[in-house]
């Protein structure tokens, strides 16, 4: 899981520096495997509005700007971008300004017009791995504002190294949540309001495999603006996540037929993936399809066939929960690993669907526009994870721990995870909060007060026990003195492998049918012996090659 610094502070702002941060995740079982910064460094890097564009009187591809930046006059630039134009604002490298791959900005003559610095894309400034022009900022950007300033790029990208068992916290939201609760600050959410309903448009969904998908929902928004594109602070909070910003991800619904049916797949049914690649389906595979076709590989990747094209006004927005083993591996199996199953497999939250539905449609409308529909909703209540009831004792936590911890702190900790705690005279009764489906025991509670409480709070101690000694009869017989006895005696244990060479195994037990391995080590470990005289003629052989003679 990688996110911003920046962006975390956001929601959750403690009185900690980023090294105490990393510090404290890492000592509370999310470890922080790098610190780095969002960009190198910009210096000479400002904010150029284009005031002015003409034609280059020498060259068809270029054209020469006046940029605005904050100075006295415009500069006169030469840019071959094809999104140059006037009103533009964008990255521009002063004269001085040295560009992460080490090209020194100098004033030049572009086939005989000067050029006093360089407009720059986002791979130029090292913010991106592709671009197809100048790096678009917000028209509202300040001409002559320093780049780092504009796009917050004095910022850091944490790098966490999750177990499985906490796919809560690959997102935002699960991280900030730990962060409050470490250093108990407030962690304040992005608003996720119910979205009116505009239109009475709606496209129907159905669960035809309740048990792999117990809740999926559905909208449909008209009237998008298929051209507009992601605003620069949106796709900088994504690229300091490690996710590329590459367009929407919905179904095109003139491209859908009839409705939507989440089902397993057809034996032999193919899909055109949105990577290019045509799968066959097995019916082990759980996918998203509409009355026609699966256009989609459920938690994993979407079809070509049914994805959003250049031309599209009318989107379906979906929002699902599948079981974990379900979707575990399947993406594996068809040669792929995506954001999208690496969260799925691992477990997403239940109930996150419908406030996950309300956020994307908000982005949408204020950078696409539209109007939406009502919400539409399929659930299989008895196919849904149930979140955990838990007895907690205080003797318990102090005889696993060795400390007591105080009631207040132990309500404040599980409080502040999300738990619902109720008193009882023992100590609590638990309920998980849905996205912490990892708690199922009384341990993992007691781990979830160890690791918060911090472990460098539980003194060390060593194990106390009464040392009494116990009578032996003598007529037990002692396994250990007995192989020491035949060790002295020339004598050595043989300990062989189970699996064995086939042939020499049909020679010494033809009587018998070994089992065959379905993945065997090597060829000469292939069948489940019979015999013992298998292994130990092999390991005479063997010593017998080392000129053992024994």
């Amino acid at each position: 899981m990688r996110f911003s610094e920046q962006w975390l502070r956001e929601w959750v702002d403690p009185q900690v520096d980023g090294a105490e941060l990393a510090r404290q995740l890492t000592m509370a079982g999310l470890e922080v495997d790098s610190i780095e910064p969002v960009a190198p460094p910009l210096d000479g890097v400002v904010v150029g509005k284009i005031v002015g564009i003409a034609p280059h009187p020498d060259a068809d591809r270029l054209r020469v700007c006046e940029v605005d930046v904050g100075g006295d006059a415009p500069l006169q630039v030469v840019c071959g971008a094809p999104n140059a134009r006037q009103g533009l604002c964008a990255p521009l490298a002063s004269i001085g300004a040295t560009l992460p791959e080490g090209m020194k900005i100098k004033r030049s003559k572009l086939r005989g017009v000067e050029s006093h610095g360089m407009l720059c894309s986002a791979v130029e400034l090292g913010l991106g791995e592709a671009a197809d022009g100048l790096l678009e900022l917000a028209d509202a950007a300040e001409p002559g504002a320093p780049i780092t300033e504009h796009l917050g790029l004095d910022d850091t990208a944490i790098e966490v190294d999750l177990t499985p068992n906490r796919g809560d916290c690959l997102g935002l939201a699960g991280i900030a949540r730990e962060v409050g609760v470490l250093n108990r600050a407030e962690v304040t959410p992005v608003a996720t309001d119910p979205v009116p309903a505009t239109i009475d448009d709606t496209f129907p969904v159905e669960l035809a495999a309740p048990e792999g998908c117990p809740r999926y929902l559905g909208r449909v928004i008209r009237g998008i603006d298929p051209h507009a594109t992601t605003p620069t602070w949106m796709q900088e909070r994504l690229r300091r996540s490690g996710i590329r910003s590459l367009a929407m991800h919905a179904f095109d619904l003139s491209r859908l037929t009839g409705g939507i049916v989440v089902r397993w797949a057809e034996a032999g049914e193919k899909l055109l993936l949105l990577d290019g690649r045509e799968v066959e389906l097995d019916t082990e595979t759980l996918v998203i399809a509409d009355h026609g076709q699966a256009v989609a590989i459920a938690g994993v990747m979407g079809g070509e066939l049914s994805g959003i094209a250049d031309n599209t006004e009318t989107l379906f927005l979906e929002s699902a929960f599948f079981t974990p083993t379900v979707i575990a591996g399947r993406a594996r199996r068809y040669g792929m690993h995506t954001d999208a199953s690496h969260r799925f497999e691992r477990g997403v939250d239940p109930e996150l669907q419908r406030r996950a539905m309300e956020r994307a449609t908000t982005l949408l409308l204020e950078i696409v526009g539209g109007q939406p529909g009502p919400v539409v909703e399929a659930v299989s209540g008895e196919h849904l994870p149930q979140s955990a009831t838990v007895e907690l004792r205080r003797a318990r936590i102090e005889r696993l721990l060795g400390i007591a911890i105080p009631d207040a702190d132990v309500e404040e900790i599980l409080g502040r995870l999300g738990m619902q705690l109720t008193a009882n005279d023992d100590g609590w009764q638990v309920h998980a909060p849905s996205y912490r489906f990892d708690v199922a025991i009384e341990a993992d509670l007691i781990e979830e007060l160890a690791r918060i409480y911090g472990y460098d709070n539980v003194p060390a101690s060593r194990p106390h026990g009464a040392m009494t000694i116990l009578p032996e009869p003598e007529r037990r017989a002692d396994a250990l003195r007995a192989a020491n006895l035949l060790v002295e005696r020339g004598y050595q244990e043989a300990i062989t492998f189970s699996f064995v060479d086939p042939d020499t195994q049909q020679t010494l037990d033809p009587d018998h049918s070994p089992i065959a391995l379905a993945n065997p080590i090597s060829s000469d470990m292939a069948v489940m012996r019979t015999t013992l005289w298998t292994g130990l003629l092999a390991a005479l052989a063997h010593n017998q090659r080392r000129q053992q003679p024994r």
